[in-house]
């Protein structure tokens, strides 16, 4: 079999969403108001069981770089745990639901109650599906598995290593610990001199983190100023509240003014102009 890891965050919800339909059709199904429920239960349920055989092959297939994680390898063998048994049990409901179709074509008087044992199994299947969902969560949004590390691309990597560094920042800056957040903006400087983003992120750290807002105006002169779009804006604010630091409040309100003219819907821009 080739290696279909790449493919586990498409799959996996096609499989959830095809199963969770296929159950809760078949379950409206016993109420035998609506005919066309009970066929379209049996497809979706049978392409679901399908969809998380391969969506259980191809996570096993992208678990190696995640599980690599300090820390993370648990919580990914728990994910792969209730993955496993959700799927064991939609092939149970699957088999359930193709031996309902051919007693039902046959009229055979039983094929009834293999279509509630199927309803019931499946409303199992579900909560094991849940689990897995739940943990697959946990270990995306939580951990950050597979976040920037499912290509192994460098640039992926680097995004992955930016956004930890700016969030960890912003929770230390949060907790009192300014001189933790500018020391991680100014690491995120250092590894990403090239991006502007980051080199006025460094500057804004310099203004608020260390209170050294020469050093921030300096950082932002030497850059070349964006043109248009939310990163004008950002470097405008900076700069004028850099100038404002360093005692320049009049050409801190030109900036804005400048500013004002090319957003003039900007709420956070009218909020900074009635501070100065």
């Amino acid at each position: 079999m080739p290696n279909i890891g790449s493919f586990h965050p498409i799959v996996v919800h096609f499989a959830i969403a095809l199963l969770v339909a296929g159950v809760v059709l078949r379950w409206i199904s016993l109420t035998r108001k609506l005919p066309f429920t009970s066929p379209a239960a049996v497809l979706l349920i049978v392409a679901g069981t399908l969809a998380a055989v391969v969506a259980v092959k191809s996570g096993d297939d992208a678990h190696g770089p995640v599980e690599r994680i300090p820390g993370v390898r648990d919580v990914v063998h728990e994910h792969e745990e209730h993955g496993e048994r959700a799927r064991n049990v939609f092939l149970a409901v699957a088999a359930l639901e193709v031996a309902g179709l051919v007693l039902t074509r046959r009229k055979v008087k039983r094929a009834g109650l293999v279509l509630v044992a199927s309803a019931v199994v499946g409303a199992v299947g579900l909560f094991f599906l849940y689990e897995a969902a739940e943990h697959g969560g946990e270990l995306v949004y939580s951990y950050a598995g597979g976040v920037g590390t499912r290509t192994g691309e460098a640039e992926d990597v680097g995004r992955l290593l930016l956004a930890g560094l700016y969030h960890q920042a912003r929770v230390d800056r949060e907790q009192g610990r300014a001189d933790e957040a500018a020391r991680l903006c100014a690491l995120a400087a250092e590894r990403f001199p090239d991006d502007p983003a980051v080199q006025v992120l460094y500057a804004d750290s310099l203004l608020n983190d260390t209170r050294d807002g020469a050093a921030a105006l300096d950082l932002l002169r030497r850059l070349e100023r964006p043109k248009g779009g939310s990163a004008e804006l950002r470097y405008g604010m900076v700069t004028a509240e850099a100038l404002k630091a360093t005692g320049d409040v009049e050409a801190g309100r030109r900036e804005l003014e400048k500013l004002r003219e090319a957003f003039p819907e900007s709420g956070m821009l009218r909020e900074a102009l009635e501070r100065f």
